[in-house]
């Protein structure tokens, strides 16, 4: 028995029904696809890759980037797939600290990373977008493998954070909390074999790996694979589909296109957005232009999918909706257990059979952020209000302290949000030689619009207690967002750095 691939892969074997609409117009069949997974097992055993063993994956979105999932589920073989845009100095890292037994990349940069792998102690192997690689090649020899018999508390995969904070940690995730969240997910997403969904997301994330291509798999249905999100691309899929994931970037560039209008994308059933908190302002403009509102969703890479809002009931605009069936979550004054009382910002901590099994090689780091009772402290601040909807506040890390006085960005960003001329807003802490921290607002205009910071700084004012107040305000063209979406407010904190040095204590 192999859970994993028995639940997700195996039950597919011999169905002529669609899988994968390719932009060729091909479709690939569950079936052909699972020989595929088969035969490229075969290839992975005659490579010398064991049960246990990790293989580090590098390589563009494909039909056999996908294959390549199934065959380590089926082999037990520890999957690492690592963001394309990795140089290869940090790749050295994830492989090595991994001890991954190989490294699988595009074929055009073997040469690139020949030396990574060599150091390492991988093997190096390609594996590209048209059938070419000699990962490919091998599975176009190889005789079908049967799959590993392996027990759900196994390793499938690390994934790596992005180590924004220090040494980037690699999550480890279990054939069960994989499993586990593609079960509750199906069904409290209602999908099945019917659907038809847009996959326009890279495969080297949770969200485009673990919650589309898991939840498609188990319901049956199918998906239209896209590469990368065009704009082009998905209206001219709409038509055909009945669902959609994707990331606020996404759904921002559809509205900024007059094509995109209810007659061609009111027909969906669901749209869902996470990866990065989506702007409430977004929300409403796209239930006015398509007469529906997006399931917003909340997650992490340690714990797959956590919360969402529900299907059938009211989808908040701001909140990322109530905690998945089976999964547990509190809100804690930050370094202890103690819950706060409802409306009260506090430590998001989830507890259930998502939670990963720990940082590989990190039994320290691990403790600190994994209890022993199994409650994982997610770092992420929020809020549960009355009616049991959680909104997240920010990161931890993002805290910014004052004056001796705990500010949650997130607070003062809704009332510049809100503001004539403000498309979005990060605020951030940097040193400051009075306050220890000072408040900078970075803003983001809207196309042909300029904000006044002034009568912005006078409604934050008049809003909002003095020690929540920015003390600089900055226009930029746009934040800086990492592949998924989110900002990057360590990165705003390097760049404005120094803007209070040499401040005057007055």
């Amino acid at each position: 028995m192999n859970p994993l691939y028995d639940t997700l892969f195996g039950r597919h074997s011999g169905s002529n029904a669609p899988f994968l609409h390719l932009p060729s117009g091909e479709t690939v069949t569950y079936g052909s696809f699972v020989e595929r997974v088969s035969q490229m097992g075969g290839a992975l055993r005659g490579m010398g890759l064991n049960p246990g063993d990790r293989l580090a994956a590098q390589v563009e979105k494909s039909p056999d980037a996908v294959a390549l999932f199934g065959a380590c589920a089926a082999q037990g073989i520890v999957l690492l797939p690592l963001n394309t845009a990795y140089t290869p100095t940090e790749l050295a890292y994830f492989v090595t600290d991994s001890g991954a037994r190989m490294l699988l990349t595009d074929p055009e940069k073997a040469d690139a990373l020949a030396d990574v792998a060599r150091k390492a102690g991988a093997r190096l192997e390609t594996l590209g977008t048209n059938g070419d690689g000699t990962l490919a090649e091998a599975t176009d020899a190889a005789e079908p493998a049967a799959p590993e018999p392996r027990n759900a508390q196994d390793l499938a995969a690390f994934l790596y954070t992005s180590g924004t904070t220090g040494r980037s940690k690699g999550a480890m995730l279990s054939q069960e909390n994989l499993i586990s969240n593609a079960r509750v997910l199906t069904d409290y997403w209602r999908f099945s074999d019917s659907d038809t969904l847009i996959h326009a997301l890279p495969i080297f994330h949770t969200h485009g790996l673990f919650v589309a291509l898991n939840v498609t798999l188990l319901a049956g249905g199918s998906m239209i694979f896209l590469p990368r999100f065009d704009v082009d691309a998905v209206l001219e899929a709409l038509p055909r589909a009945t669902t959609m994931m994707g990331v606020p970037t996404f759904y921002t560039r559809l509205l900024a296109d007059d094509r995109f209008t209810r007659d061609v994308g009111g027909h969906l059933r669901l749209y869902t957005s996470g990866s990065a908190p989506m702007l409430e302002e977004t929300h409403h403009r796209f239930e006015q232009r398509i007469g529906q509102r997006i399931l917003e969703r909340y997650g992490m890479t340690e714990t797959s999918m956590s919360t969402s809002n529900p299907y059938e009931r009211e989808r908040r605009p701001g909140t990322v909706g109530f905690p998945l069936p089976g999964v547990e979550l509190r809100i804690c004054i930050p370094g202890t257990e103690d819950e706060v009382p409802t409306g009260e910002t506090g430590m998001i901590e989830v507890r259930g059979p998502n939670v990963f099994q720990g940082y590989w090689q990190m039994p320290e780091k691990t403790a600190e952020e994994l209890r022993s009772n199994g409650w994982f402290i997610t770092g992420d601040l929020g809020v549960r209000d009355a009616d049991g909807y959680v909104t997240i506040v920010g990161r931890d890390k993002d805290l910014v302290i004052s004056g001796g006085y705990n500010i949650y960005p997130r607070e003062i960003e809704q009332v510049i949000d809100a503001q004539p001329g403000v498309l979005e807003s990060a605020v951030i802490g940097v040193p400051h030689p009075d306050m220890g921290e000072g408040l900078v607002a970075v803003i983001v205009p809207r196309p042909g619009e300029t904000p006044d910071d002034t009568a912005i700084a006078a409604t934050v004012s008049a809003e909002l207690a003095r020690f929540k107040q920015p003390r600089q305000y900055v226009t930029v063209p746009q934040l800086p967002r990492n592949t998924m979406g989110k900002v990057q407010k360590a990165e705003l904190r390097r760049v404005y750095a120094d803007t209070f040095v040499g401040h005057i204590i007055s």
